[in-house]
């Protein structure tokens, strides 16, 4: 349960972290790419049973 919410609070701020929204347009694609990490992390455990 904890993982899925977790799963889902990432999505959301992988999408508002995109640089096409007009308050991140000038942060660059540094934010995105982290959560984008961070995501690919947590799918990895879910997918392994750790979390």
């Amino acid at each position: 349960m904890l993982g899925t919410v977790l799963l889902v609070v990432l999505i959301v701020l992988l999408i508002g972290g995109l640089p096409t929204w007009p308050h991140s347009r000038n942060w660059g694609y540094y934010p995105s790419a982290s959560l984008g990490t961070v995501l690919i992390i947590v799918l990895i455990l879910m997918l392994l049973g750790r979390l």
